[in-house]
């Protein structure tokens, strides 16, 4: 079980994962923060280094609370944006493929299950994990979040909620 949720304080902002690993009866938390990303950046990225953090070979069930990475995977619409050149559409390019590309990546050699969970509800693995992301974007030990960075010369790209 990977349980994860992501933070940003302002949208971008300084942004924070949270990753519960949990595999017969013991558990392991992993967080980490960077000084301006946004909210689905760190949602995926908790996804990400919760994949990369399980031995190849396990399957895994991941929760989430974020519609936008379950909603992406389970409905297909991340392999299709790939196939597509990272393009929703004929004239949206699909954002964060940075991300998609690796989360992709690490679900073609696995069988990944991926589950939504309401935010916020009460379930203790989920409040966890956002604790572990909201502090990890309020710490002052910040990585610098390279694909949205890159972005622009401001770093922001003018965008809000990527």
């Amino acid at each position: 079980m990977v349980h994860t949720d992501g933070a940003c304080l302002g949208n971008p902002g300084p942004g924070g994962y949270g990753v519960i690993l949990s595999y017969r009866g013991r558990s392991k938390e992993l967080s980490g923060g960077y000084r301006l990303t946004t909210n689905n950046r760190m949602e995926l990225m908790a996804v990400i280094v919760g994949l990369e953090a399980v031995k190849p070979g396990y399957d895994v069930t991941v929760h989430s609370d974020s519609r936008y990475v379950v909603d992406a995977v389970t409905k297909g619409w991340a392999v299709r944006w790939r196939a597509q050149g990272w393009m929703r559409n004929r004239k949206d390019r699909a954002e964060n493929a940075d991300l998609w590309e690796r989360l992709l990546d690490l679900c073609r050699h696995r069988t990944v299950r991926f589950l939504w969970e309401p935010g916020h509800a009460g379930h203790p693995e989920n409040e966890r994990c956002d604790a572990l992301a909201v502090a990890a974007a309020k710490g002052s030990d910040q990585a610098v979040d390279a694909g949205y960075e890159r972005a622009s010369p401001r770093g922001d790209s003018g965008r809000t909620g990527v």
